[in-house]
């Protein structure tokens, strides 16, 4: 069940705010404990849309991988940002060493990368950052969304339902 499950989703200033948001309520609206994981660079994000602004509960290097079921790396400008804490990549590669959900969508990708979890994973993204991933030894597939082990990916705004369904499958297995 869902229910009691522990998520992160990962914040930065000028995340795609459909992207945080939409995933955000559909598990709290199961029953799963949100976690907002900042950065550190501020205390408060907001969406590059501007409809969406977050409080951090915690940074990502106070973060206890060992508590939390799945990470979730909304896209927009965020993901590019959260490139530059080396705790956010070390979150991110240390939730998927230990066999936790990693879901990323549009941009969020690029936090995979930089985590270097993606060589020989099935992988969609948006489409510009389709070189960047396969320079990096994944293999990219144009679908709504991907899974390939613990791995979750999805293209953009319009897939969120889809992505959504994915990780709540997943969550519920």
């Amino acid at each position: 069940m869902i229910i009691g499950k522990k998520v992160a989703i990962l914040a930065e200033q000028d995340f795609e705010d459909s992207e945080l948001i939409q995933p955000w309520k559909a598990l709290a609206d199961l029953g799963a404990h949100i976690v907002i994981v900042g950065s550190g660079s501020r205390q408060i994000y907001s969406g590059k849309r501007g409809t969406a602004t977050i409080r951090a509960d915690i940074t990502a290097d106070k973060l206890n991988v060992a508590a939390i079921d799945a990470v979730i790396i909304p896209g927009g400008y965020a993901p590019d940002k959260m490139r530059l804490y080396p705790a956010m990549i070390d979150l991110v590669r240390n939730a998927y060493k230990k066999g936790k959900l990693i879901a990323a969508i549009c941009h969020g990708p690029q936090m995979l990368i930089s985590a270097n979890i993606v060589r020989g994973k099935r992988i969609t993204s948006w489409p510009s950052i389709r070189v960047d991933l396969e320079n990096a030894g994944a293999l990219w597939v144009d679908k709504p969304v991907v899974k390939d082990g613990n791995l979750i990916t999805s293209r953009k705004p319009t897939d969120i339902p889809i992505f959504n369904k994915e990780i709540i499958r997943y969550l519920n297995s």
